[in-house]
């Protein structure tokens, strides 16, 4: 099978993280006999400096042309005095707009070996946290009207919360769709006993539930779901819900897995043309110094290949390659237990070699 993918490298660790997991990929080709080419985008502070747009139209068009997006990082202090319409993370935006990627589909899974990271109770963690947190991304209160008037003398903000039963039924869809993927098992969280959107939310959530009869659905209110991630995370399987529970609720379920260096993220929409990245910054700290950890990268990398090239035993075969490396014992370094008798077991190791060694692990099988 041939595939075009857009690359977008970004800025601080972007190029190495993105590196490594092109290595992977090309491992991948080659067992299973396809063909990978890439297309360099510019995105983020790299192309403010060589164009100075953090998105030109130009690179905007390469990304609409190709199969999916891959993406590093952008962003970082160096830009932070740049205008704000100017900002790298506006090219972000604008790439997902211009790619009508309507869903952010953000897993929280707690890799065995590094279960002693999570800040949750070991008895919590022992009994599993693999779920998928499906976020509409591109409307509700983001995207609504935003103003601010003076009232009586003060300043009142407003911000407004819309959604239609169109963007709802699209983004109940994904969720329901990757639940089929899953162990089938889908929570549709809102705020129905206070919110006229969420109440519709749950009405066209039922309405769709009549077209996926081997789904469970269920309904849960957001603050509730905030408890019970840190509660019991191993009742879910996916989330499905509006863009700012979506933001806060992945952002919490991230905590809970131990690093972000480990999580992969994808955005979907009307195609299979996705945006998958890692969900960490392009930590500029860091930057050219071989330490970052690739792996969230390449799991994004992963999720591509199931969610829009439909291999999904080539993805499997990354993620087992992964298990395997973790178990020998190798960490990069912000998986390196904190507690020196485990420590002493681990073997410390930069992002080229951490790419390398999984894919020894890959040619292995």
């Amino acid at each position: 099978m041939n595939k075009n993918i857009a690359v977008i490298r970004g800025d601080g660790i972007g190029p190495e993280i993105v590196n490594q997991a092109l290595l992977v990929l090309n491992a991948v080709a080659d067992m299973y006999g396809h063909t990978f080419t890439y297309d360099d985008v510019d995105m983020g502070g790299c192309a403010i400096d060589k164009w100075g747009d953090p998105l030109p139209q130009a690179m905007l068009d390469k990304c609409l042309a190709s199969d999916s997006v891959l993406l590093g990082a952008v962003g970082g202090n160096k830009w932070n005095d740049v205008p704000g319409p100017m900002r790298p993370e506006k090219g972000l935006l604008r790439l997902r707009v211009g790619m009508g990627v309507y869903s952010n589909n953000r897993p929280a899974k707690i890799w065995k070996q590094l279960a002693s990271a999570s800040p949750l109770k070991q008895s919590i963690v022992d009994k599993g946290i693999d779920f998928i947190i499906v976020r509409e991304l591109i409307g509700g209160i983001y995207f609504g009207e935003h103003k601010t008037d003076e009232i009586d003398g003060q300043k009142v903000a407003t911000d407004i919360l819309a959604y239609s039963e169109e963007e709802i039924e699209r983004i109940g869809r994904i969720g329901f769709e990757t639940a089929r993927k899953r162990r089938k098992q889908l929570c549709s969280v809102e705020k129905s006993n206070v919110l006229d959107s969420s109440r519709l939310w749950k009405a066209v959530m039922h309405r769709l539930a009549a077209e996926y009869p081997d789904v469970e659905l269920t309904d849960m209110l957001v603050d509730n779901c905030a408890m019970q991630i840190v509660k019991n995370p191993a009742q879910f399987d996916v989330i499905v819900t509006e863009n700012m529970f979506g933001d806060i609720l992945s952002d919490e379920a991230s905590m809970i897995t131990g690093s972000i260096g480990m999580i992969p993220s994808s955005s979907l929409g009307k195609t299979s043309c996705g945006l998958y990245e890692p969900i960490h910054g392009s930590a500029p700290d860091i930057a050219g110094m071989d330490v970052a950890n690739p792996i969230g990268t390449i799991l994004s990398a992963a999720m591509m290949l199931r969610y829009s090239f439909d291999m999904a035993d080539e993805a499997d075969c990354i993620e087992n390659a992964i298990s395997a490396v973790l178990d020998d014992g190798y960490r990069s370094a912000d998986i390196m237990p904190s507690d020196p008798t485990e420590a002493a077991v681990c073997k410390k190791v930069g992002c080229t070699e951490m790419g390398k060694l999984i894919i020894e692990h890959l040619r292995k099988g």
